[in-house]
């Protein structure tokens, strides 16, 4: 079975972008990682590798952070 290629720059770029959009997001709602964490069911680092854009989250994923916060799916990827 072949291993999948590493993403480029671009692709690891934009993924740190919405990492740093998600962190920026949870600070102006006041929240901190293990409350966005507590209300999603997501492990902690998990969600801290996620916005250090270390991990690509699925779309579940960004669902249930968008839903913790109180925010549209939109405004975590802005």
């Amino acid at each position: 079975m072949s291993r999948p290629t590493p993403p480029d720059d671009r692709v690891l770029a934009r993924r740190r972008q919405v990492g740093a959009q998600i962190r920026r997001v949870r600070e102006e709602h006041h929240l901190t990682q293990l409350d966005v964490c507590g209300r999603s069911g997501i492990d902690v680092a998990t969600y801290s590798r996620i916005e250090q854009g270390h991990a690509s989250p699925r779309l579940d994923t960004l669902i249930r952070i968008a839903d913790a916060m109180g925010v549209s799916l939109a405004d975590l990827v802005r």
